[in-house]
């Protein structure tokens, strides 16, 4: 039984007035599922059953372990339900009967959740038939609503996250107004398995983990370590290009900085637990030292190293710098949720007149990226503040955020961004902006991430020379395109299922002489590429021409280039492509030409 992730937080009635025809759907799912589930064990126990991105899932206590076996008969049921076509009506009860209710009935963790509902809210129910559950809505009109639905899984649940809690049995399913929909969700899903970066990394040997070095820490492999490098490549270049400078910081630091920094405590449970160390000197306090979680700190004491004037601003510091982040062991994922990180990171510090050209040439980056990596769909959310959570969850700067703000809604605008403005969600220290990619079996990730900072340059004292020889503090734009190396080529293993671009794929070129005889010209081709740094290797064992071919395919290989006898006399090759099979006989240096041009310019 997997884990599951943590609990949806419980809506606002506002959240749920404003609850999609797809939610409500997905809601009276998961009562029907929990209606279906009480008639098979009269005995469970409920917890909760929201919809969820996915579908939906409801939480049980139960003595009988679920299992996919099981699903049949559960859905079995749950068609009697929809068929019976109950009515959702919804009632409501005072604090003590509802309480009353769910005692009588044996359900504690209901009664537990009475206290979730804020005082001088109604405490409502909805009954469908037999079933009563509480519940603040909404709901379809009757079960018969409920046509199309599949369950997919169940997974471990503590009650509330908390694992010291009991531990519930949690049923996820999903539910769509018609087949058809459902059909085409399903069938992207079955993609979505077959692309799985996880499964796909194994068999292409990119990366592993292992028990003893620790969950979470990815151990790259050779073909995985090319793949970092060619994105460290293609962002030296992109950003060289548009005038960063590359520095380098420890992956350790003081207490004291974090403290300034504003991210202890806040952040502190996302941050590896300290170390002590104590100097030969007695006089001398005990040293608190964290794993770096972040880069921003130290590129902020590379701003302070030396003074600054107007006349270096914009000033763009970038660095690959591994990060440390202790995500719980439940929401670890293959490289999609990991405790190491490389982050494609850089600062710029930038005047308030410099700020809109600097951000909108950060989002320029973001879609030349993206040309580059064909991700044809994408969106950003913009990230803001709430006024009443100020000096609480954001820095109290009220000034500040409302005109960070509109500077950055200003230029997503002007630059005609797909985005969704999103409140309560920014970073403590000013709005962000997250980037959001879609694979093509229509999954959703956060890849990157754009940030300003208006409130931690000050903290760390930051200044600079103004034209009129005051001292101001810049603007900081947090940035990573690529955001992690872990997640972004989790990503594109999905994205491309593995078979790589010419450019980015491990194994770029292999050579397959039929004979002995065509060795020593498939070696000289090997060498020429070799020159030019193409990935190229040969195979020389003494299988069938057929079987060879077949491995280069199980193995990715982006080109095969084939020689014989004729191809050996006339100095051509055999060309095959990964994917696009037999491509013709060319002459070689055609071949090598090409290969070099695709490879120098990233197309293909």
């Amino acid at each position: 039984m997997e884990a599951a992730k943590h609990d949806v937080e419980r809506k606002t009635l506002e959240q749920r007035h404003q609850m999609s025809d797809l939610e409500r759907l997905r809601h009276s799912c998961a009562h029907v599922l929990a209606t279906a589930v009480l008639r098979l064990w009269p005995e469970a126990k409920l917890d909760i059953g929201p919809p969820t991105a996915e579908g939906f899932y409801y939480d049980f206590d139960l003595e009988h372990r679920f299992s996919p076996e099981d699903f049949e008969a559960i859905e079995a049921e749950m068609k009697k339900v929809a068929k019976e076509n109950q009515k959702f009506e919804r009632s409501t009860k005072t604090r003590d009967e509802a309480k009353v209710f769910f005692e009588e009935r044996g359900q504690s963790f209901k009664v537990e959740r009475l206290a979730d509902i804020p005082e001088g809210e109604e405490i409502s129910f909805y009954q469908n038939a037999e079933f009563v559950d509480l519940c603040a809505g909404p709901h379809v009109m009757r079960t018969g609503n409920v046509k199309a639905y599949k369950l997919l899984r169940v997974a471990a649940a503590y009650y509330r996250g908390n694992e010291n809690n009991p531990q519930l049995q949690r049923i996820y399913g999903t539910a769509y107004p018609n087949k058809t929909q459902l059909n085409e969700w399903l069938e992207a899903q079955e993609e979505a398995r077959k692309r799985d970066h996880r499964k796909i990394g194994r068999e292409m040997q990119l990366f592993a983990f292992d028990d003893d070095v620790g969950p979470g820490l990815p151990l790259w492999l050779p073909k995985g370590t090319v793949l970092i490098e060619e994105l460290e490549k293609l962002a030296k270049e992109t950003e060289f290009d548009a005038g960063y400078e590359r520095v380098r910081t420890p992956h350790l630091a003081r207490e004291n900085m974090y403290k300034t920094s504003g991210h202890l405590p806040y952040y502190a449970e996302s941050m590896f637990p300290p170390m002590e160390l104590k100097e030969d000197d007695p006089d001398k306090p005990t040293d608190r030292i964290y794993l770096k979680a972040m880069n921003c700190p130290h590129h902020h004491k590379i701003f302070s190293a030396v003074p600054r004037s107007y006349r270096e601003l914009p000033l763009r510091l970038a660095e690959y710098g591994t990060c440390y982040r202790y995500e719980r062991s439940g929401e670890l994922m293959g490289l999609m949720r990991v405790r190491s990180m490389q982050m494609n990171d850089a600062h710029i510090y930038c005047t308030p007149v410099q700020f809109a050209d600097e951000f909108r040439a950060v989002n320029e980056m973001y879609l030349k990226y993206f040309k580059i990596f064909g991700f044809e769909k994408f969106s950003m959310r913009f990230s803001t503040h709430v006024a009443e959570r100020l000096g609480d969850k954001y820095v109290g700067e009220p000034e500040l955020w409302n005109q960070t703000e509109e500077m950055v809604r200003q230029v997503l605008i002007e630059s005609g961004i797909d985005f969704e403005e999103v409140p309560d969600e920014a970073a403590f220290y000013g709005p962000k902006i997250d980037v959001q990619v879609y694979s093509i079996s229509g999954r959703e990730f956060t890849i990157a991430t754009n940030q300003v900072d208006f409130a931690v340059p000050k903290r760390f004292g930051l200044e600079y020379k103004t034209r009129d020889n005051t001292t101001e503090t810049p603007l900081c734009i947090h940035r990573a395109p690529l955001g992690t190396h872990e997640r972004f080529i989790g990503f594109l293993i999905e994205h491309y299922a593995g078979n790589f671009p010419l450019w980015l794929a491990p194994d770029q070129v292999r050579l397959l002489p039929f004979g002995e005889d065509q060795i020593d010209y498939a070696n000289d081709v090997v060498a020429e590429l070799r020159k030019h740094g193409v990935r190229v290797s040969t195979d020389t064992t003494a299988d069938k021409i057929g079987a060879r071919i077949r491995r280069a395919e199980t193995d990715k290989v982006h080109t095969t280039l084939l020689v014989g006898q004729r191809e050996q006399e006339a100095g051509n090759l055999a060309v095959r492509e990964h994917g696009k099979g037999d491509l013709g006989v060319k002459p070689k240096s055609d071949v090598i030409k090409d290969l070099l041009n695709r490879i120098k310019t990233r197309e293909g």
